[in-house]
């Protein structure tokens, strides 16, 4: 991760063929394609990537979750479960729909809290999301169980999870509707894009209507098409797609040279008794994007990661205080900045976010390093990053 540090002739070559051909949009214009329909290749693609029946392409993963949540019927004074650690367009694209996103702990695992999720429904509950933070997963038996007894939808935001699998099953799959980012610094790219994928035929049909202004796709002709219901725009361009479709052709190629990576630096850190790392559910595979791991408090970690700056070991993130990741910083979302005015329901749903204890989350994330895993690297140079780290930590300890 991510999948531009290698860029090649695949990703040249199909991106070429959609500027000789000329047609850069997603749909119409039959006549002057020759055939040539990168985005529709591209689900295909992704549905056996996926495991999945259906394949939604969008403009970004932010666009997946509010459309794959939208496909679902989720809307105005809904309540969306979701965790404290993901990034700042999971509650973005809740609120863009009127939802209230509801935050709760997350446990060793960095992803949800089955425990907290099951505090938090109310009779206004209508989904409960997955953030699979960082290539690893929660423990989705348990979030499936909750959901199933309390009838509520399981949506799987695995934009960072592309390559995870959870008991034989991609990351993304297992909920009602997955969520994918395909942004610049994905495993695999298409500069920005995003996909939602289903098993559920009528969300898959929600999707691909909701995402381009309600057209219904039937026929051939774009100004025929009628308009079901009203949708938005959130599609994806033809050269977006195309970059995309030469990424998933690599992804093995990625995944391998990831996990290689991966192992080198966490069998290196291993060997000290003071650190730990995240728990990984029974039967779940982490897709190796980033190695995560805990020391004994929030203290070391701070020394920790200095020592790391101080000796060239870049990537590295403790995220308590980061601005994006994590709720701590989250002050527009707490104070509610926005250009225009929120509705009472979601101004009343999060009213008591500021005082509202979170310290189990703050247990994980203060102790936690997450490192970015480059696909660029050498062999020697992971080696050699994995020293560095070592005698950074060992100093400190």
């Amino acid at each position: 991760m991510p999948g531009f540090e290698l860029f090649g002739d695949l990703e040249r070559n199909e991106v070429n063929d959609v500027l000789d051909n000329g047609v850069l949009m997603r749909y119409g214009f039959d006549g002057m394609r020759n055939g040539h329909w990168k985005a529709k290749t591209l689900e295909q693609a992704l549905q056996n990537t996926f495991k999945s029946k259906h394949v939604q392409l969008v403009s970004s993963g932010t666009a997946a979750v509010s459309v794959a949540l939208a496909s679902a019927g989720v809307g105005a004074g809904d309540e969306v479960i979701m965790p404290t650690f993901t990034f700042v367009a999971s509650f973005e694209a809740i609120m863009m729909l009127g939802a209230i996103p509801i935050l709760v702990d997350i446990d060793d695992t960095l992803c949800l809290s089955p425990k907290a999720v099951e505090a938090a429904i109310t009779n206004k509950t209508k989904a409960v999301m997955a953030v699979q933070m960082c290539g690893s997963m929660a423990n989705m038996d348990a979030l499936q169980a909750i959901c199933n007894t309390h009838k509520v939808l399981l949506i799987e935001d695995a934009c960072q999870a592309i390559g995870g699998t959870y008991k034989g099953k991609p990351l993304g799959s297992i909920g009602d509707l997955g969520c994918f980012s395909f942004d610049f610094v994905k495993t695999i790219t298409c500069g920005e894009g995003g996909a939602v994928i289903t098993n559920h035929t009528p969300y898959y049909t929600n999707a691909d209507h909701y995402s381009d202004h309600g057209h219904d796709h039937v026929g051939h002709d774009r100004g025929a098409e009628t308009h079901p219901f009203l949708g938005y725009n959130f599609r994806i361009s033809e050269l977006h797609a195309a970059v995309g479709l030469a990424q998933v052709k690599r992804l093995p190629e990625f995944l391998e040279i990831q996990k290689r990576n991966y192992n080198i630096l966490r069998n290196a850190i291993s060997a000290i008794p003071e650190v730990t790392f995240r728990t990984v559910p029974e039967g779940g595979e982490e897709s190796c994007a980033f190695l995560n791991f805990f020391l004994p408090d929030m203290g070391i970690a701070n020394k920790v990661m200095q020592g790391f700056k101080d000796n060239g070991v870049d990537v590295c993130w403790n995220y308590y205080n980061n601005n994006w990741h994590y709720i701590r910083e989250w002050h527009h979302l707490k104070d509610l900045k926005s250009l225009f005015p929120i509705s009472k329901e979601v101004k009343k749903g999060l009213e008591n976010l500021k005082t509202k204890d979170f310290s189990m989350s703050d247990h994980y994330i203060s102790r936690n390093i997450s490192c970015l895993i480059k696909l660029s690297w050498t062999e020697d140079e992971v080696h050699a990053r994995a020293q560095k780290m070592v005698d950074a930590i060992k100093k400190v300890l």
